[in-house]
């Protein structure tokens, strides 16, 4: 198997790095480490877009259905098993890159306006129960690219690390750790936490980590000043660290962020 492009750049690092973390959250951290304010938190939301010019009445699950009707792909079946209810419902695992040409971003606040529903439902984290209004029978309408699960987009991490990198000790110098939960990993070990340590210069590497189709379930800086959580089940990623910081993230122009005042 071929080396890690980021072993130079982030070497693994000692899995008790992240004893902390287990110890603060009171998790195992198999789905990612979500800390309390340290003082303070925000979620940062992943990216949506629209198609400037898509068909809006029809859903993820219609257009597959349309599909597999005039034979132009084959049904999707497992040991015989039909996988085909429910499977088109728009969105995906992992990592997530801007849609291209015609497609502009959504921001969850105007998707909100339209729909009537919430931005994230209160008492619940931002994840797949958000928007319910926008689909139907749970698959997103077409001209929709809704935010990736379980992994920031590529946009919104990129972004984030340079306010990160803005509001750290050392700036770019400033020496942090990342860590992969297992679900995310090609090789999964429970046993032994995937951490690795480098410089936040160098963190937009971590999006092109060829052991995980994810971003780092959790990054911080070693002096813990501040420390992000991207959950394995969720639509964003909670950054705990000083007022400074969240204000910052909260009032960006590239970013969208909430404060949410129930949960961790």
């Amino acid at each position: 198997m071929p080396e890690n492009p980021l072993s130079d750049r982030w070497p693994l690092a000692p899995s008790g790095a992240a004893d902390w973390l287990r110890e603060l959250c009171a998790d195992d951290g198999v789905t990612g480490f979500l800390t309390p304010p340290l003082p303070d938190a925000a979620w940062v939301l992943n990216a949506m877009y629209e198609h400037e010019r898509g068909p809006v009445d029809i859903s993820y699950h219609e257009h597959r259905q349309a599909l597999l009707a005039a034979g132009r792909i084959e049904p999707l079946s497992v040991a015989g098993l039909d996988l085909e209810v429910g499977i088109a419902t728009g969105g995906g695992l992992g990592r997530a890159e801007h849609p291209g040409p015609g497609w502009r971003r959504l921001r969850w606040a105007e998707l909100a306006r339209r729909t009537g529903d919430p931005v994230v439902p209160e008492g619940r984290p931002p994840a797949r129960h958000c928007f319910p209004s926008a689909r139907k029978d749970g698959s997103w309408p077409l001209h929709l690219d809704p935010p990736t699960e379980g992994s920031l987009d590529r946009e919104t991490w990129n972004r984030l690390v340079r306010v990160l990198t803005a509001y750290s000790p050392d700036g770019p110098d400033t020496r942090c750790l990342a860590y992969y939960n297992p679900l995310m990993l090609r090789g999964a070990d429970f046993e032994n936490l995937h951490v690795r340590a480098g410089h936040l210069r160098d963190a937009e590497a971590l999006y092109d980590n060829t052991d995980a189709d994810f971003s780092p379930s959790n990054l911080w800086a070693e002096d813990r000043s501040w420390v992000l959580c991207t959950d394995y089940d969720l639509w964003g990623t909670k950054v705990a660290g000083p007022p400074a910081l969240i204000e910052a993230l909260l009032t960006d122009p590239e970013l969208e962020a909430l404060r949410l005042p129930w949960g961790p």
